[in-house]
């Protein structure tokens, strides 16, 4: 064999591994492609819907969903003949959501926030006593307020606070806050509605799905605080971000609440929340 043959050759030989490793990248892409697709639609559909929604050809798909029945990640109704998530895609999705930690997935956001904005910001859950800081972050320059973590926020006054009482609709939460009222300043009493005080906080909060102040909790600061969501939909933990008045801006569509809703949806989103699954 001539010299130039072997050296062919021998290019051919090592180019047909490569070949087969990126067919079997495309084939594993093209398999998850199909079952993200899946998922997407409920986890059920038919073989049609299914190949529409991922925008393949009906013979493809089904070859795939075939490999994926055989490692249990997909199965078939016999009544029905659609497809479903199999017991595989259980047993992932149950691992993911014992690691969907609220305060270790805000890590994150609450250092980009930080450097990002030059604020300070916090991740608080509903403990006994009301809105409890867990998680805090300061920039170089921190203002000086007097909350930490441990930190129990007020429900009327706080933004946090005001989040959990907007979007968390339990007994609890309403005996709290009609606690508070009964021992609120005239002045801040005088910036609520007169006639129905929580119920008119609860649907702002539910209209904006964040909330912001202005020296109502603590004179001289400002805050805005949005809800994270757990993958049922329910209020989890919130996301705030506060400053010193004269250079923080709280308005909604603000600059700073702007960013927190992000950050917030972000860490939601790696929660497993889908939008628009608001527990009820």
């Amino acid at each position: 064999m001539k010299k130039a043959q072997v050296v062919e050759a021998m290019g051919e030989a090592h180019a047909a591994p490569e070949r087969e490793r990126r067919q079997r990248v495309q084939s594993a892409s093209t398999a998850m492609v199909v079952l993200k697709g899946l998922a997407a639609m409920g986890g059920r559909a038919s073989l049609t819907a299914l190949a529409s929604n991922v925008g393949e050809s009906p013979a493809k798909v089904h070859r795939y969903l075939v490999s994926l029945m055989e490692e249990s990640l997909v199965a078939q109704e016999s009544d029905t003949q659609q497809y479903v998530l199999g017991t595989e895609c259980l047993a992932i999705g149950l691992a993911a959501m014992r690691l969907a930690d609220p305060i270790r997935l805000a890590e994150t956001s609450l250092v980009h926030l930080r450097e990002r904005l030059e604020v300070t910001c916090f991740i608080a859950v509903m403990g006994n006593r009301g809105p409890t800081i867990v998680r805090f972050e300061e920039p170089g320059l921190p203002v000086t307020v007097n909350v930490r973590a441990g930190s129990v926020m007020s429900l009327l006054w706080s933004a946090t606070g005001r989040v959990f009482l907007g979007l968390l609709d339990e007994s609890r939460i309403r005996a709290l806050a009609d606690e508070e009222l009964l021992h609120s300043p005239e002045d801040l009493l005088a910036q609520l509605d007169r006639d129905d005080p929580i119920g008119q906080l609860r649907c702002e909060v539910q209209a904006l799905r964040c909330a912001a102040v202005k020296d109502t909790n603590l004179k001289g600061i400002s805050a805005v605080a949005a809800p994270l969501f757990d993958f049922n939909g329910r209020l989890c933990a919130t996301l705030t971000a506060l400053g010193a008045t004269g250079g923080f801006d709280s308005s909604i569509e603000g600059a700073i609440a702007t960013a927190v809703r992000q950050e917030a949806q972000a860490i939601s989103a790696r929660l497993g929340y889908v939008a628009g699954s608001q527990a009820t």
